[in-house]
């Protein structure tokens, strides 16, 4: 009699890959005999499996022919689709727990600033004077490319960073997510595969993966992606498309050189690869670093961005900066999606930063910054963790581990005690992501973090 653990074990891979879509309506199964040698177990157990499952109206066996997935469409779950980890630690269960965290929870595993660093008096400003407007600014619908004074301003705004686009190449989106889907809907078909970092902003996977597009990792330097993988991955992979941060790049802290941002281009032409520029961290910069969209002149290359990051996450506002012919499209899109533009947040935001006191406001934000940042480095050091790179600004710190430390093991610990991090293997594919922890600087001024850290260290290596 085959072992019936081994007989649930081959039934529940047989069930997440029906959850996880792997195995839609109609896909025939592995053979008794394929399926056996694959798991390492009898065949005997196979037929055992198959037959349950069969029972259960999963799958029916067609003589002759083999064994096929009845079982209709399974409802999207996107964390079927992400790589086995536990729940709690797992990247969209971490966004959740940031997002619900109590006001006495510390997140120094966050994407984002302290509420009390972020610009709420030019906020508040921005609320006064919208409560002044015309009642259809408060009342009505906005145009699905968005208000053009904004757009004016994000135009010039851009200039700064060499790039050229009119207003009209400029839509507005209700976030900087919301601009990463819109052009995903563009340029991708269910199979496509798309590039990204190594290390990466996890919710690219599972955007990505929400659109049925496959995922290739290109590791990341200290002066963009590895030109050697980029070259490799573009011909084994055929990807359409490829994400990234060229400033401040999320989670390393990392800056494009001009070098390998040619080198980038270069490459995508020859492949015909679109790219997706992720500017949200741009104005945290003190000194703009290369943009692909500029060298590109929005040929292939999309910039999007938000100020969630430094004027207020509540004001649910981004952008798309490209080529003419595609911003019509991703307007068409925009209609059949959400129908329009958030046409008050937009004053608001627009009275916000068009205000002189945002200039201000960033120059306190990036003193705050580097000064956290030097603290930060100074208490993981003392703790034994070491800098992959030392940022010249931004809030993020992609640390390392010592080598007998496991850093989901850490998260899993820390979780109980009030502190949430952010674990190497969610935001990396790599064999040593496990090693690391990305630390939002601005978020570590808590020093219980340390505190439950060093206890969890402790603990670890005495198991």
């Amino acid at each position: 009699m085959p072992s019936f653990s081994r007989i649930d074990h081959v039934m529940q891979s047989v069930r997440e890959r029906i959850a996880a879509r792997t195995y839609p309506p109609g896909t025939r199964l592995p053979s008794v005999r394929a399926q056996a040698k694959s798991a390492g177990v009898s065949v005997s157990t196979i037929v055992e499996a198959y037959g349950r499952l069969a029972a259960e109206g999963l799958i029916e066996a067609r003589p002759g022919s083999g064994f096929y997935v009845t079982a209709p469409l399974a409802p999207l779950s996107l964390s079927a689709l992400e790589p086995a980890l536990d729940r709690d630690i797992d990247p969209l269960w971490i966004s959740r727990q940031s997002l619900e965290a109590s006001a006495d929870m510390l997140m120094p595993g966050c994407g984002w600033l302290p509420s009390d660093w972020m610009y709420d008096q030019g906020v508040r400003r921005g609320l006064r004077k919208a409560a002044r407007s015309p009642n259809e600014d408060l009342t009505d619908y906005g145009s699905p490319l968005g208000l053009e004074p904004l757009r004016q301003l994000l135009a010039r705004r851009l200039v700064q960073s060499e790039i050229d686009a009119a207003p009209h190449q400029i839509m507005l989106t209700d976030s900087g997510t919301q601009a990463i889907d819109l052009i995903c809907r563009f340029f991708l078909e269910p199979g496509d595969t798309v590039l990204v970092d190594d290390p990466c902003y996890f919710n690219f996977h599972a955007l990505l993966r929400a659109h049925r597009a496959k995922v290739a990792s290109v590791p990341y330097t200290h002066q963009g992606p590895d030109l050697h993988a980029f070259e490799v991955a573009l011909q084994e992979h055929k990807p359409r498309l490829y994400i990234t941060n060229s400033g401040i790049h999320n989670p390393t802290g990392a800056r494009l050189s001009a070098t390998t941002a040619h080198s980038v281009l270069a490459m995508a032409q020859r492949a015909d690869l679109y790219i997706i520029e992720d500017d949200i961290f741009g104005d945290l910069e003190t000194r703009p670093a290369t943009r692909l969209a500029a060298l590109d002149g929005l040929s292939r290359v999309v910039q999007i961005g938000s100020f969630s990051k430094t004027l207020s996450a509540s004001l649910r506002c981004g952008y798309i900066a490209a080529q003419s012919p595609w911003i019509e499209s991703l307007v068409d899109l925009r209609t059949a999606t959400s129908f329009s533009s958030n046409r008050l947040a937009s004053h608001i935001l627009y009275s916000a930063l068009s205000d002189s006191g945002y200039r201000k406001h960033l120059e306190r934000v990036r003193y705050r910054l580097s000064k956290a940042m030097d603290q930060t480095m100074v208490q993981l050091e003392q703790l034994g963790l070491t800098p992959w790179l030392r940022p010249r600004e931004g809030m993020f710190l992609w640390a390392a581990l010592p080598e007998e430390h496991d850093a989901l093991s850490l998260a899993r610990a820390c979780l109980p005690h009030g502190v949430v991090l952010a674990p190497g293997p969610v935001l990396s594919q790599a064999p040593d992501a496990a090693r690391f922890l990305r630390f939002n600087v601005a978020q570590c001024n808590d020093k219980r973090i340390f505190k439950v850290l060093k206890r969890a260290l402790d603990k670890e290596l005495s198991v």
